[in-house]
């Protein structure tokens, strides 16, 4: 009789590991992103209660300026108690930061309007103009550096290298103030000022997104471009990309299969943090345009001490900051099997 076919358990556990490796990396990868997300609460904890004490700090009274410069000391107290600034501080920072979670930023004190009314009537705006300096930016960042990255040392590398450090050292505010100088005051084929009617929407004037968005990729894309080209320089150098060059591999493969791939899950994290920098830095070309924005919230909640609206919109910026680094990470791990590996 013939002895009945066992598989070594060697075998067994070998045919095992894969499925093992993948649960271990799916836990890992999992945990990672539990603590990016716990990490980003706890820094946005602390924004909050960095947000709320400044306001708390800062000079002036948010009652004074409601009721203006001619009212007496009785109604500055009545208006004080009406916003219930008379209440403990831990008290008022516990309520915000609760209506916050909620979506619930409280009531301005200016207007009387419910404060997300008031921001989402201008984030709109503000976010077509991330997304259209967004769509714009990834392209010609990873184009010019990968364009450079390739040719390293010519003349051509070096030309860019140069235009792209330039623009790194010229400040936003300094590049929209020469585009309005040349294209809206001398050429007068922009508008200098960035205005909308009451209830007109930004796509029915796409002219007036046009400086802004130059004005913010003229930085991003120079920081941008620098890391993709570093990492294409270093990947051009691996054996795997010169064997494929012998073996006659046209270049547009060489770039598709062998570049970008090694080239970009890398900078990928470094990449949403300067778009994440994108958002402030447009909190200042708006400023400079005029733009309908969260920066005119901003500015005008400022002025008029309305405490609540300059809460709500420096949480919400910190908040979008946060987000996109987030994002970043986890979508260079995705492209990264490296990272994705236990450890």
């Amino acid at each position: 009789m013939s002895e009945p076919s066992v598989r070594p358990p060697a075998a067994r556990d070998a045919s095992a590991l894969p499925s093992a490796a993948g649960d271990a990396s799916a836990r890992s990868l999992a945990a990672l992103v539990a603590r990016r997300l716990l990490m980003g609460l706890l820094v946005l904890g602390a924004v909050s209660l960095i947000v709320f004490t400044a306001t708390e700090l800062a000079p002036g009274d948010a009652a004074s300026a409601a009721v203006g410069p001619d009212a007496g000391p009785a109604a500055v107290e009545e208006k004080r108690r009406e916003l219930g600034l008379d209440r403990p501080a831990p008290v008022r920072y516990a309520e915000w930061l609760w209506g916050a979670v909620r979506g619930d930023f409280g009531t301005s004190y200016v207007s009387g309007v419910p404060v997300s009314e008031i921001v989402a009537a201008r984030a709109g705006n503000s976010m077509m103009l991330a997304l259209v300096t967004l769509v714009l930016l990834v392209p010609l960042a990873v184009g010019l550096g990968v364009w450079g990255g390739l040719r390293e040392g010519s003349l051509t590398d070096r030309a860019l290298s140069a235009g792209i450090l330039t623009m790194v050292s010229i400040p936003e505010f300094v590049v929209g103030s020469v585009l309005i100088l040349i294209f809206a005051l001398h050429l007068d084929v922009l508008p200098a000022v960035s205005f909308l009617g009451p209830g007109a929407s930004v796509l029915d004037h796409p002219e007036i997104l046009v400086l802004p968005v130059v004005t913010l990729l003229a930085g991003t894309i120079a920081h941008n471009a620098r890391l993709v080209r570093a990492r294409v320089v270093e990947v051009v150098a691996d054996d795997a990309v010169a064997t494929a060059r012998l073996n006659g591999v046209p270049e547009h493969r060489v770039v598709l299969r062998y570049v970008l791939p090694a080239a970009l899950p890398p900078v990928i994290p470094l990449l949403a943090r300067y778009v994440a920098l994108l958002v402030g830095g447009a909190l200042v070309v708006e400023t400079l345009f005029g733009f309908p924005g969260l920066a005119s919230v901003l500015v005008q909640g400022s002025a008029g001490r309305d405490v609540p609206t300059v809460q709500a919109v420096a949480l919400i910026v910190a908040a979008v900051t946060v987000l996109v680094n987030l994002l970043g990470d986890l979508l260079g791990i995705a492209l990264d099997p490296l990272r994705r590996v236990p450890v």
